[in-house]
């Protein structure tokens, strides 16, 4: 860990630019296959992301405390983003034999879901150290299952402390982002990949994460 920063009235604003090329650089250093700077209002957020959750209904809806419908709802991420400014915003290309739904590949696909959330919360520790303390972050996927699919159950459900406190968050979709349509934005490549996929019909998966900093 660099030195910690000295909290400033407006939270190092003046170091900002740099910072945040600093964080593009170091989700690139931790995996990432391509990282950039987003303006926090262009961030697209949509309900239909969430309607997606329901409809048909995904295997962790309800079932973790960072999954709807128990986590932050579209229409209030909307109104906490008009008080920022600048975000980080990442993906990671996925082997298309792993990201298809196959016993064979959940290790794999599992650690790809995991690095995701390493990146999102290594990204965010660093800024919050370097005085933009309300920094925060979605990752990709369910935590519930990234991290306690051998587990009963999600303790954080249950109001006991979760597991993996420091490291679970949302993914972007849990929250109403709409992944796909922001890595098209940026000018990058992504493809629906449903539970009927097949690899040789998939070029690449991905996975994606952002980190909200000021």
């Amino acid at each position: 860990m660099e030195k910690i920063k000295k909290i400033t009235s407006d939270m190092n604003a003046q170091n900002l630019e740099s910072d945040l090329a600093r964080y593009v650089e170091k989700a690139l250093e931790l995996g990432a296959s391509r990282a950039m700077v987003v303006q926090a209002g262009e961030v697209p957020v949509d309900e239909r992301v969430t309607l997606k959750c329901q409809i048909p209904r995904c295997f962790g809806y309800g079932a973790g405390a960072n999954c709807p419908p128990n986590t932050l709802k579209p229409a209030e991420l909307r109104e906490i983003l008009k008080k920022y400014s600048k975000a980080v915003f990442f993906t990671k290309d996925i082997p298309s034999e792993v990201i298809v739904r196959k016993k064979e590949t959940i290790k794999e696909r599992v650690e790809a879901y995991q690095l995701a959330f390493k990146i999102v919360t290594e990204v965010e520790s660093m800024a919050f150290y370097d005085g933009h303390y309300l920094a925060f972050g979605f990752a990709a996927g369910s935590c519930r299952h990234t991290f306690c699919g051998q587990q009963k159950d999600c303790q954080a459900m249950k109001g006991d402390k979760c597991r993996f406190s420091l490291i679970s968050r949302p993914s972007m979709e849990a929250v109403g982002i709409d992944v796909y349509k922001m890595v098209a934005l940026a000018g990058w490549e992504i493809y629906p990949i449903g539970s009927g996929a097949k690899p040789e019909n998939v070029p690449k998966g991905t996975v994606a994460g952002i980190v909200v900093v000021q």
